[in-house]
């Protein structure tokens, strides 16, 4: 991300975060009928920030440089930032701090042995372990089973944002709340984008799924960011049918930037019986290959 672009990402954010509250919902009397913005005006969160227009104003226009922990708190109660989006403002300043010339990195594409050790000692729950940009980077084999209409486009690694954009038609046959899905995927790419702006894999993604899909072009757009911790998915497997799992995602403080996913289904339920069933069907196939050698595997 060049300084241009960061500036126009932190305008972008807190322009939006603005316009989606109301003076109402902020506490604040709306005086007259006629508003000419949507949401708050700048001087109104400057007002609930307790920082000065002009310095908010600088703000808004990309300049975080300088701006203290105290004041982006401040701002980020103000614009009712939650969670992930707080995360994002501070990642966007901690970009604005920097005044030297940033080494362009990627993000993992490997894991190490023991790491896929860990996946298949896990025999009864899908698991699975991805990397900022979603790359599947390794599964154990009822995550393979699991997830097979993901693999089967045989371009590695496969990349589950790739799918949900650039494979539509069975992307919606997979994911049952595929509207969910689309907003959820582009909302943690972008979070991701904060953290690691100069990630050039991250964003030769962002700029095929924006160049290939209007759906990520208008969901990218809307600057909304998301933590991907934990909830329900519900899957339509061709196999084994309609699967509702609980997933639980954790980071994995040996490897940054790699997140441990694990689907799982209260016992007696109908998908943990489908599940099993899911696991006799693996047993049976030749499942498709995970995506990446691991990281001591001879190429």
């Amino acid at each position: 991300m060049s300084s241009t672009d960061l500036r126009a990402e932190i305008r972008d954010f807190l322009s939006s975060r603005r316009a989606r509250i109301t003076p109402e919902e902020a506490g604040l009397p709306a005086y007259g009928g006629n508003r000419r913005v949507k949401g708050l005006r700048r001087e109104e969160v400057a007002m609930l920030a307790g920082v000065s227009v002009d310095y908010y104003i600088r703000m808004e226009r990309g300049s975080l440089t300088g701006a203290s922990d105290s004041v982006l708190d401040s701002l980020a109660v103000a614009l009712r930032l939650d969670d992930a989006e707080r995360d994002h403002l501070f990642a966007l300043a901690h970009q604005s701090h920097s005044t030297l010339t940033r080494r362009k990195r990627s993000t993992a594409v490997t894991v190490r042995p023991v790491l896929q050790q860990v996946l298949d000692a896990i025999i009864d729950a899908p698991a699975w372990i991805r990397n900022g940009r979603h790359d599947i980077l390794a599964m154990n084999p009822l995550a393979r089973a699991l997830y097979s209409p993901v693999l089967a486009e045989p371009r590695r690694p496969a990349n589950t944002t790739r799918f949900v954009y650039l494979e539509p038609e069975a992307a919606q046959e997979f994911f049952v709340d595929y509207e969910q899905i689309t907003r959820d995927a582009a909302a943690m790419l972008r979070l991701e984008a904060g953290k690691n702006p100069h990630d050039k894999a991250l964003i030769e993604l962002v700029g095929e799924l924006s160049t290939q899909s209007g759906l990520f072009r208008k969901h990218w757009a809307s600057q909304d960011v998301r933590f991907h911790r934990s909830g329900r998915k519900r899957l339509r497997h061709p196999v084994v049918g309609q699967l509702d799992l609980d997933f639980e995602a954790m980071e994995l403080p040996s490897e940054p930037g790699l997140q441990l996913n694990i689907y799982t289904a209260a016992a007696g339920t109908p998908t943990a019986d489908a599940i099993k069933m899911l696991a006799s069907w693996a047993a049976s196939q030749e499942l498709l290959p995970t995506e990446q050698k691991t990281a001591d595997e001879p190429g």
